[in-house]
């Protein structure tokens, strides 16, 4: 039957294609009630593709972690596709039941890595044919030159019934959607209400948006309804007829087609009397069973396998299951094609050539099918299924379906199975597991530790939406030790009812006996002690966690939190000495690269910058299979050290990923510092109203009274105020922490300085006396620490304040002191701050050479940094010594010549790549598309006027500023 009308729908389709083709990805929202012919419409508007990835939700899969993206994957790696054409291989092996990935976040890296395959990305400039063809070799194509053999129609990527699918696939897909910048890619979802409730939130966002295309399908119109009767062989709808049809059907082509199909002339009769209400559709089921029954016992038996197996399977285990069905001389009388051939000619089931599946042609039919199976024959089948499929977690999930009550031995091996996928950090699918053997569980404790354990992998899979719902069903269980726990678990954000709740388990718990839950408990009173800043209590409970059960504490960052609690309470320098030898992040266990990271960062803490963003760099790398809230973290923690070594381009691309990966978890409160920080970096770049934005998030959370949050709300304001020359507001944002820092660990040097900025404050506004009781504890600690940083702008901040108080002998002893430290010191502007105030000192002194020395050179550094908001200051310092701005104006001008001239995510890719990383490595890095890559690229060479990738990589050398004495301006 041919398609019948939707012109206007179908031409804005078109248009989306023609826009992806041009290299301009497109999200396509086609929605309406169930039946009006959505999936049709998307099937006629692909029918001539060849580049197709489909992808179903199911009602009875929708808790299958991962399922639909399976489908678009291709669990065998060949791919899978909609409507008749051919399907793109994209080559990606995933893994029984999806378990190689550890969240919805390196789900939708894979996607954005298939998708770039199935576009042939790889023809933009890269190392990846450097077998055959050097980097300089000519002719080599421009950035933005599509490979060869690239295809010139777009990929489509189709989500049917998004309703239905699981939740995890919703969230990788919105990953990777998300990130495509140039790719030839058009993504349709399908769903019949763009407000459902299992719509993730951040697709729904993403597809509602201004910039998506969205299609909504109402009935057919009656000359539509009349030209689909004759379609199916249906003659004499006239046109009042096909009115009256419309107006008892509101033009639903499913209602309409079951009608027609049921009814036939007698239809017509009723329709045709004014006085005769048209019968209504008979239910969806009766319809699929009536062809049921129509089939022989072995298309039968091949229809019910296929059901129990899921909306689509392979024909040959169909027929494996089918046999518990069939008697055997039925078996022995009949084939598999035989019978597959009777089903899909009763329309039953669909085949395609060259599809390796059978499908169900609409998840009604799967559904009628399925649920007619009495109990015994759906058993029966479900068992069947269990000793055909070769994946352990599938083979558990048709024992449990097969399950007539509750069944101990089953409910351990599910238990075990997801227990095991837990310390694999496969969360998802342990949540899943754990979930079933509960429902199998033979008494209530059973039941309830099962679970307890399944909504601690939900949590740590960032699939709890509503924990408060799951808190308030948690506080019904029996009083124990797992469930005080995780109550207090799901409690951080309220500390003393968090701390109330950990105390209690604690008590129920005997470590020697129960070390599992001895660690967990451990672990999230670690996490509690560094919420409130306390660092020696924070490394006590880490280093208890993982004596107690090494790799099993249900966190991904208990090593990272003993470390810094170590560096916390003062003991980095000896801490980082007593770290074993690690690995290359590429190549270290899970808990060799939670070291990486704490050492990372704690090299930054300690001043070793350098060391710092390798291992950082090096871990964010390798972390993409890793929990969110780990590449959260380490992202973050990279962005800090960049920030700090004067890569601020790369600390912003860095915080913004921290962000998105944050938000699209619905973890925001997990990137507070990142907010600081991004507030920070946005403000020395003189973007004050994006600093104020991250400000007014982070005070956000600080209303709950807590000291982190209230710490880095609290920075935030104070560095955008410092940068704007607002003493005054530094005041207001910093003298709460005067009274928070006896609750914590906030005056450590290195760490989180804030002391030097309020002193300043005190000092401009002539009250020296608040001034010396805020620098005076710091400069203390330093000088025990020996921390060069830190005494370089404790020196900053006593050289200014003494310069207040006229006492220029001490002034000019404490700049000089900087000086010292400065020559041991990394951070680019911690440095030139010191340069410009000591410059400003020395020329208010009436000494104008030499404080033209100090401003020259504190000015060559922020030019370089690009840091407008002190640069500006500096400026007016050399003016008012009458020397004005010297050198050529490409050294003077921010932002005018080289890597000053490309975004922040442009420069990203451009480092990147000229550390030698191929573009496909680049993406994965980012975690953006290829194309996206070759896009910036594009972009990139021209703006630096090269056409190399070994020219690129001279032009970032000559323009990159050093972060450190002997290697830094």
């Amino acid at each position: 039957m041919e398609f019948v009308g939707r012109t206007d729908s179908l031409a804005l389709l078109a248009a989306a294609r023609e826009r992806a083709r041009a290299g301009h990805p497109q999200r396509v929202l086609v929605e309406g009630p169930a039946g009006i012919g959505k999936t049709a419409l998307v099937r006629r508007f692909l029918r001539d593709d060849t580049h197709v990835l489909y992808g179903a939700g199911e009602e009875a899969e929708s808790e299958l972690a991962f399922g639909v993206l399976e489908q678009l994957l291709g669990r065998d790696g060949t791919g899978d596709g909609a409507g008749s054409g051919p399907r793109v291989g994209i080559g990606i092996g995933i893994g029984a039941g999806g378990r190689r990935w550890a969240d919805a976040h390196a789900a939708g890296a894979a996607l954005l890595e298939a998708l770039d395959e199935a576009q042939g990305a790889g023809g933009a400039p890269d190392s990846d044919d450097r077998a055959t063809r050097g980097p300089d070799t000519p002719n080599t194509p421009a950035p933005d030159t599509p490979a060869p053999d690239a295809p010139d129609t777009p990929i489509a990527l189709v989500l049917d019934d998004a309703q239905w699918a699981d939740h995890l696939s919703l969230q990788a897909l919105t990953f990777a959607v998300r990130r495509l910048r140039a790719d030839r890619v058009l993504v349709l979802v399908v769903v019949r209400d763009a407000e459902d409730p299992r719509l993730a939130e951040g697709l729904r966002r993403l597809f509602t948006a201004d910039d998506a295309v969205r299609v909504r399908l109402d009935g057919l119109g009656p000359a539509e309804l009349a030209e689909l009767g004759g379609g199916m062989g249906v003659r004499g709808l006239t046109a009042q007829a096909a009115a009256r049809l419309h107006a008892h059907t509101a033009g639903n082509p499913l209602h309409v087609k079951a009608l027609l199909e049921q009814e036939g002339a007698g239809l017509l009769e009723a329709l045709g009397e004014r006085d005769v209400t048209p019968p209504a559709p008979k239910s969806f089921t009766a319809l699929v069973l009536a062809k049921l029954a129509a089939c022989s016992p072995a298309a039968d038996a091949l229809v019910c396998a296929t059901a129990v197996l899921g909306m689509h399977c392979t024909p040959a285990d169909a027929w494996e299951v089918a046999g518990a069905d069939l008697l055997d001389e039925e078996r022995r009388a009949a084939d598999v094609l035989t019978a597959l051939e009777e089903a899909v000619h009763t329309g039953l089931l669909t085949e395609t050539p060259g599809d390796p599946v059978i499908r169900f042609p609409h998840p009604l039919v799967h559904a009628a099918v399925y649920h007619q199976l009495g109990p015994s024959r759906r058993a029966a089948l479900h068992l069947s299924a269990a000793r055909t499929v070769r994946d352990q977690a599938h083979r558990l999930r048709h024992r449990a379906l097969a399950a007539a009550g509750p069944d101990p031995e089953l409910a351990a091996e599910l238990a075990a199975l997801g227990r095991k996928f837990a310390a694999e950090g496969a969360w998802a699918n342990a949540a899943g597991q754990l979930t079933a053997a509960a429902r199998l569980g033979p008494e209530p404790a059973v039941y309830e530790q099962y679970t307890l354990e399944a909504v601690e992998c939900a949590l740590l899979a960032g699939d709890v939406p509503d924990m408060g719902e799951v808190a308030q069903r948690i506080a019904q269980f029996t009083p124990g030790g797992w469930r005080s726990y995780l109550l207090g678990r799901l409690s951080l954000y309220d500390l003393d009812r968090a701390e109330a709740l950990l105390t209690d388990a604690w008590h129920r718990c005997d470590p020697a006996a129960e070390p599992v839950l001895g660690a967990r408990i451990a672990g999230q009173f670690a996490a509690l002690h560094g919420s409130m800043s306390h660092g020696a209590e924070m490394a006590e409970w880490a280093d208890l966690a993982i004596r107690l059960a090494p790799d099993d504490t249900a966190t991904d960052m208990i090593r990272v939190l003993r470390l810094n609690g170590l560096a916390m309470s003062g003991r980095a320098p000896q801490t980082l000495a007593a770290l074993a030898p690690l690995p290359d992040p590429a190549l270290a266990t899970p808990a060799q690269l939670e070291e990486l990271l704490g050492r990372g960062t704690l090299r930054e803490w300690t001043g070793d910058l350098t060391g710092a963003v390798r291992d950082l760099g090096g871990v964010f790398g390798a972390c993409h299979g890793r929990a969110a809230s780990f590449r959260v973290v380490a992202a973050t923690a990279l962005a800090s050290a960049e920030y700090r070594a004067g890569r601020w381009d790369d600390a912003i691309v860095h915080t913004d990923l921290a962000l998105s990966l944050a938000a699209d978890t619905d973890q925001p409160h997990i990137a507070l510092y990142c907010r600081m920080l991004a507030a920070q970096v946005h403000a020395v770049r003189g973007a004050f109203a994006k600093a104020q934005a991250h400000a007014r998030v982070a005070r956000v959370y600080a209303a709950g009274g807590h000291v982190n949050p209230a710490l880095w709300a609290a920075l935030a304001e104070a560095h955008l105020a410092r940068a704007q020359g607002r003493p005054e507001e530094v005041l207001t944002a910093l003298g709460p922490l005067l009274a928070l820092a006896p609750r914590g660990d906030l005056e450590e040097p290195g760490t989180v300085p804030w002391a030097d900025l309020l002193a300043e404050a005190w000092a401009a506004l002539g009250d020296e006396k608040h001034a010396v009781q805020a620098l005076a504890p710091y400069e203390v600690l330093a000088t025990q620490r020996g921390h060069h940083g830190a005494l370089l702008v404790a020196a900053r901040a006593r050289g200014t304040l003494e310069a207040a108080r006229g006492d220029t002998v001490a002034a000019e002893r404490a700049f000089r002191s900087g000086l010292k430290h400065a020559a041991h010191v990394e951070a680019p502007f911690d440095r030139a701050l010191l340069h410009l105030a000591y410059g400003g000192f020395l020329r208010r002194a009436g000494r104008r050479t030499r404080a033209g020395e100090q401003l020259r050179t504190a000015r060559d550094l922020l030019v370089r940094l690009d840091a407008p908001p002190d640069l500006g200051r500096c400026e007016r310092e050399l003016a008012a010594c009458g020397l004005g701005p010297a050198g050529s104006a490409p050294e003077r001008e921010p932002r005018t010549r080289g890597a000053a001239l490309l975004t922040p995510q442009e420069l990203a890719v451009a480092r990147l790549v000229a550390s030698g990383l191929t573009n496909r490595q680049v993406a994965r890095e980012l975690v953006i598309s290829v194309k996206t890559v070759e896009y910036h690229l594009g972009r990139i060479f021209p703006k630096l006027g090269v056409d190399s990738r070994t020219r690129l990589t001279a032009a970032l050398a000559a323009d990159e500023p050093g972060p450190g004495p002997g290697r830094a301006p």
